[in-house]
């Protein structure tokens, strides 16, 4: 059964090789889209969770956060954006699974003096959700789970319609557009919890304000974000 299995693995590596995103090589774990060469030369942003660091900046008189940090640097024509398009736009789940996994180790190791008790993907409207089949920020909180078996909220946070493309408006401008964009139901599941909010891309910070603005009458504990990039 061993050898049959073994057979079988090589057959389907053959039409359909797995290999490393960056530099092309098989030799990667199979959950991986990168091998571990390449994962260990990701541009980690090494943000310490103190009060000062560059994420928390991005929110200084907007949202005071206990933990706010992004894992890598996303730059143009990057193996991190080829990452998030991979999640976005090529439904390579595999991408989300593993930045998570990697958050999760983070957090693991350095977010333990108010442990986090649940996550919070921020949604995407239905209709891109339709069309994608699938939210980029819940797969890297199954990613993270998968590391830290932290209970996920998918369904707290709820975006009910599409808005108008955000990318080319200045923040405040983003703000006034996104305004309540976000819903919450069932708040009382996250009373006298830390909650972590987790995204893919962390560019203004306008869509995590205006979740945490939707949030703000819920009776959580602390509340901290954690995205797997942060644009430069």
């Amino acid at each position: 059964m061993h050898f049959l299995k073994q057979y079988l693995d090589a057959f389907v590596h053959l039409w359909y090789p797995h290999i490393c995103l960056q530099c092309g090589t098989d030799q990667l774990e199979k959950q991986d889209v990168l091998c571990k060469h390449c994962i260990n030369a990701l541009p980690y942003t090494d943000f310490e969770n103190k009060w000062n660091n560059p994420i928390h900046k991005i929110f200084w008189g907007r949202v005071s956060f206990y933990y706010a940090n992004a894992l890598l640097f996303f730059t143009k024509d990057s193996i991190v954006q080829l990452l998030i398009t991979e999640l976005k736009y090529q439904q390579n789940k595999k991408a989300g699974w593993m930045l998570g996994r990697l958050m999760g180790y983070y957090m693991m190791n350095q977010m333990t003096s108010d442990p986090i008790d649940t996550l919070i993907p921020i949604p995407i409207s239905p209709s891109k959700k339709h069309q994608r089949k699938y939210n980029q920020a819940q797969l890297i909180c199954e990613g993270i789970q998968s590391i830290t078996q932290l209970p996920i909220l998918e369904d707290l946070l709820i975006k009910p319609s599409e808005l108008a493309s955000q990318t080319h408006k200045d923040r405040i401008r983003r703000m006034d557009a996104i305004g309540q964009s976000f819903l919450v139901e069932q708040a009382y599941k996250i009373k006298n919890k830390h909650i972590l909010l987790v995204d893919d891309v962390l560019t203004t910070g306008a869509t995590i304000e205006a979740a945490c603005t939707a949030l703000s009458n819920a009776e959580w504990k602390n509340i901290s974000v954690f995205t797997a990039t942060y644009t430069i």
